[in-house]
């Protein structure tokens, strides 16, 4: 509807450029939005506040001429303006009872758009270390992500979903490290293990399965393996220091098992985790098309490449050892290393090859979804791009807020430093995969966000997932009926009849079926999936109202027709809103 008026007062404006009341280059850019206030129309444009200056007229006398000069259209019912020259737009009956028949006809289609262009678009999210598994935190970026991809399909746009897999650098090795002490414990071997190392069970689960499948290899003289190590912090001298404690481990661990007994090892812990990952997310709902390897950008040139093109260009600079990128000349607060003063690249240095490489592909548009921690990363990689010639416009970086459980009004405890922290799995396997979905999405990603466990599992109305879920389930089980009644529904017939719908719930119902593409186009433009949630909620609530209003178990057949019809959008529109956030539509609750 919002594209149709947009089009009409185009029209118009052509209308007043032929007759010579307008400038032949008069363009101006307006918008047409839905008005809060119902009185005030059902649509309203700015045309007339923002091109009076350029069309030489005062706003009002601007909206006069466009009024004037709108083609007729039989979606219209009213035009006036508002206030200093707003357009108010009455839509009439025919423009809404038309989207019943849309609904149906275009069925999981319906609110598709081409906004995209069949453009191509990679939306990299989750990206979450392969070190152990994903938390509560991680199903945030997850949901959201999956959501948006389905969104931006639906937009028109050619998606490509990747998880960036963090296989390289030094927390890999601590992970490595930490299972072959786990291995040697296991093997009946005294071990003393680091503060640095990873403390979970899953690194125990791990290295018992390290054992079964490699059996005693792997073993190595564990009084060798510390033999000439900095102290662990914890040292009663004091002198400790754990980063040195662990690294020198790393080092021994590597000596002493070689090169191809230590990368048996690196892999093996690699991809128990990356295994766990794809499965914990595949369980939610969650697929990509791609898993890219950190490792790969190393082995195939790509960040040496990267290096030499910023030197190159002048982008560079050395300092203490170490090569710094010049950030601060794009905007960033300070320049950032790349190469450290041992000769290793920094994970900067990944970075900015891997966004050189997601454009080398072929996408024209780049999304990286990313935890709100990871705010500073924005400006750096922006301005690598941007020294390097690439288009910043092309890249979109939203951040997700991490989400804080709440159990009984109390929050929930969690410690990942311990090894203690509440996986995505438990979530799932308390509150559903449906609820987390739903919940992680309904509301901004930027927005802090408290999760109701016990809100999350209750079958009420104050559960926005339950109340939509309850609006298609009671859709369907009217359906039943009717055909316990022996009765019949005719779409035919219906689609005639839909006139009749003339009651204060069913013009609301019409109206916000009516939405629903406009809702689709501008939630995918802002990047923007909890509106899909919003909207829904909505939907529901008007059903609510008219259900518990209206009979639809009628002996008259055209009234009920034009209601079966109306209510089959409605059940059509919740479940195409609901596979956009993941999250089922069932037939019965």
């Amino acid at each position: 509807m919002k594209q149709q008026l947009e089009q009409l007062i185009n029209n118009a404006i052509t209308s007043l450029k032929e007759a010579g009341e307008l400038p032949d280059d008069f363009s101006p850019r307006f918008s047409v939005e839905r008005t809060r206030d119902s009185s005030h129309g059902d649509l309203a444009s700015n045309i007339a506040l923002v091109s009076s200056k350029a069309a030489g007229k005062n706003p009002r006398e601007m909206a006069t001429l466009v009024i004037e000069h709108l083609p007729e259209s039989n979606i219209i019912k009213k035009v006036d303006i508002a206030g200093p020259g707003f357009i108010n737009f009455f839509l009439s009956k025919e423009s809404t009872t038309g989207i019943v028949t849309q609904a149906l006809e275009q069925g999981s289609d319906f609110g598709r758009c081409n906004d995209g262009d069949n453009k191509k678009v990679i939306v990299e999210f989750v990206s979450a270390n392969p070190t152990g598994p994903l938390h509560v935190g991680h199903g945030r970026g997850a949901a959201y992500g999956a959501s948006l991809s389905n969104l931006l399909s639906l937009a028109g746009w050619q998606v490509h979903r990747e998880y960036y897999v963090n296989d390289s650098g030094r927390q890999m090795h601590i992970l490595a490290l930490s299972v072959l002490l786990r291995y040697l414990e296991a093997s009946n071997i005294q071990i003393t293990f680091p503060l640095n190392g990873y403390k979970g069970d899953y690194v125990q689960e791990i290295a018992e399965d390290l054992l079964k499948t490699h059996q005693q290899t792997l073993i190595v003289d564990a009084t060798k393996l510390y033999q000439a190590v900095t102290v662990d912090e914890d040292a009663p001298s004091g002198a400790g220091d754990k980063e040195k404690h662990v690294d020198d481990l790393i080092a021994n661990a590597r000596k002493l098992l070689g090169d191809d007994k230590y990368r048996q090892l690196f892999q093996f812990g690699l991809e128990s985790i990356r295994a766990g990952i794809q499965s914990d997310l595949s369980e939610f709902g969650v697929d990509f098309d791609h898993w890219y390897s950190e490792q790969s950008l190393t082995d195939s040139g790509a960040i040496q490449q990267s290096i030499d093109q910023l030197t190159a260009s002048g982008h560079m600079y050395e300092s203490n050892g170490a090569i710094w990128f010049k950030s601060t000349e794009f905007g960033d607060d300070k320049d950032r290393v790349v190469v450290r003063d041992n000769g290793q690249t920094t994970y900067f240095a990944s970075d900015i090859a891997y966004h050189m490489e997601k454009l080398d592909r072929g996408f024209e548009r780049v999304i990286d979804i990313l935890g709100a921690d990871h705010h500073g990363y924005v400006t750096r990689v922006k301005a690598s791009m941007k020294a390097l010639g690439a288009n910043t416009d092309q890249i979109d970086i939203p951040l997700v807020q991490f989400a804080i459980l709440y159990r009984g009004g109390e929050r929930v405890q969690m410690s990942t430093r311990s090894g203690s922290f509440v996986t995505l799995r438990e979530l799932r396997e308390e509150v559903g995969n449906d609820a987390a979905r739903f919940f992680y999405v309904m509301r901004k990603a930027e927005q802090h966000m408290d999760f109701d466990l016990d809100l999350a599992k209750s079958r009420s109305n104050e559960n926005p997932m339950y109340y939509i879920q309850y609006a298609h389930a009671r859709i369907c089980s009217v359906i039943r009926k009717l055909a316990e009644a022996k009765l019949t529904h005719d779409i035919d017939e219906g689609n005639q009849q839909l006139e009749q719908l003339t009651s204060e719930h069913e013009q609301a119902l019409l109206k916000r079926i009516a939405a629903y593409p406009e809702i689709i186009r501008v939630a995918a433009k802002n990047l923007e999936p909890h509106t899909i949630a919003h909207y829904l909620r909505e939907l529901a609530n008007d059903f609510h109202s008219y259900y518990n209003a209206e009979k639809f178990i009628l002996d008259d057949a055209n009234i009920r027709n034009a209601r079966f019809n109306l209510i089959m959008a409605v059940k059509q529109t919740i479940a195409n809103g609901l596979t956009i956030l993941g999250v089922s539509a069932p037939e019965a609750m």
